[in-house]
């Protein structure tokens, strides 16, 4: 068989994300703050884009060629003229002026030790030592790695660590849990036998519900161990955790405002607190009368930059709201009674009424949230799945777990309901949903099992 080279052409259609697309997508899908961010920092890379400022006020009229005394200020200041200045609102300090930073768990234990009546060498192992505590307050070293870094015996570090397990929060610097809650039971000047018992040794079988096995174990009534167990609960497993989250208090800025006006209601999308963006005057002017064709070539293609950022920001706000209206008519109920009326609703529902794909809808709600009469909320959070009732109406997934906290909250505890009854319940009430769904539902929302639920009296 002879083989030979041939040219063809041929044409073929294929989809190409360009940089364009690429960053119309990722600017729909970008929350407030990193949109503001974004926008920013396409300013220092953009010399065409600048940021449109507030225009200055004219300044006072000028005599003579020299500058007027500016008497509104001179006038404003009031420390000579024998009265104090009413303050207005405009006047007060914000409040962010008084915010202050909390401190991390290191910083506050830092500051105990500091406190503490100890030596020059021992605040040194005491810094390495809560060096070494995690975000929970737990010790990640051993105390022979201790001793053997300072080379002094494990005595004298056993010695620091405890000044150190008697700070602030209480359990801190344990090196497992049942020290952590050993250390707790002695701060609050417990003394049952059976309370400690249930630390040293049956910990597992507490945390599993195996209530019966421990009184048999310790030779008591399940009565009793309930009791011990009911203090236990009231322990902090993770001392530390109360710090974890210290520093700036973030708050939750939403980019879709709907309100109610007159038994309609009005969705506006929240880019008020958005940089406004303009074309710089000197670089449009320098385009039209600039001669060099290489720096008219830069400046095109910047300026094309520019116009596709300001239409990707544009088209961003359009979807925003086409998504919102076509949210708020699915779900009135929602927005007229509050979240026990929620309905099923899924990505494509609202692609099909946007006219747009299901990707670009998944895109339009991440990171966004909306302010409602009932409350700011994820946008995410109105996308749920659901069941039909008898009635061959459709109830939401967040109904139903509602549903199933009611019903929790409401059982006895001497004989919790399994989620087999569970699901007779609400087949009772027309709904019908398996003893899985049940389960996969009341883990979702953090209830125990019945085992667990149980309570002895």
């Amino acid at each position: 068989m002879r083989m030979s080279y041939t040219l063809n052409l041929q044409q073929t259609q294929k989809l190409i994300m360009t940089p364009e697309l690429r960053q119309a997508i990722t600017i729909l899908q970008l929350g407030m703050l990193d949109l503001t961010q974004y926008i920013r920092e396409e300013v220092t890379q953009n010399p065409v884009l600048e940021l449109k400022e507030d225009a200055p006020e004219e300044d006072a009229a000028q005599t003579d060629g020299r500058d007027e005394p500016d008497w509104i200020e001179y006038f404003s200041d009031c420390s000579d003229l024998g009265y104090v200045r009413p303050v207005r609102d405009d006047d007060r300090l914000p409040f962010d002026r008084f915010k202050q930073k909390d401190p991390t768990l290191h910083e506050h234990l830092t500051w105990q030790l500091c406190l503490a009546p100890l030596s020059d060498r021992e605040r040194e192992i005491g810094e390495f030592l809560i060096g070494n505590i995690d975000d929970n307050g737990y010790l990640c070293c051993t105390l022979e790695d201790v001793s053997a870094y300072f080379g002094i015996g494990k005595r004298e570090v056993e010695e620091v660590l405890e000044v150190i397990q008697t700070f602030d929060p209480v359990g801190v610097g344990a090196r497992n849990l049942r020290e952590c809650l050993t250390i707790q039971i002695d701060y609050l000047g417990c003394t049952d036998r059976l309370v400690r018992g249930i630390v040293d040794s049956y910990l597992e079988d507490l945390a599993a519900g195996r209530l019966s096995r421990i009184a048999e174990g310790l030779g008591c009534s399940v009565r009793d161990v309930q009791r011990a167990a009911d203090l236990i609960r009231t322990l902090d497993p993770k001392p530390g955790r109360r710090y974890a989250g210290s520093g700036d208090t973030n708050y939750i800025i939403p980019d879709i405002i709907v309100e109610r006006v007159c038994g309609e209601y009005v969705i506006i999308v929240n880019d008020a607190l958005l940089p406004r963006l303009s074309i710089n005057h000197y670089y449009r002017k320098l385009l039209k009368e600039g001669k060099d064709s290489e720096t008219k070539r830069f400046l095109e293609n910047r300026l094309n930059s520019a116009l596709w950022l300001l239409r990707s920001i544009e088209q961003r706000r359009l979807t925003l709201y086409r998504v919102m209206e076509s949210i708020v008519k699915i779900q009135k109920d929602y927005f007229d009674y509050g979240p026990r009326c929620l309905k099923p609703m899924t990505l494509r529902q609202v692609a099909e009424m946007v006219g747009v794909h299901e990707s670009t809808v998944s895109r339009a709600v991440a990171n966004k949230y909306v302010q409602t009469p009932h409350g700011v909320t994820a946008v995410r959070d109105f996308f749920n799945s659901g069941l039909s009732n008898s009635a061959g109406e459709s109830v939401s997934s967040t109904a139903i777990k509602r549903m199933l906290r009611e019903l929790i909250a409401s059982e006895d505890p001497s004989n919790p309901l399994s989620d087999q009854k569970i699901a007779a319940l609400f087949a009772k009430r027309g709904i019908s949903i398996s003893r899985r769904t049940v389960t996969k539902y009341r883990e979702e929302i953090g209830i125990c099992s019945s085992n667990k639920r149980r309570r002895y009296q």
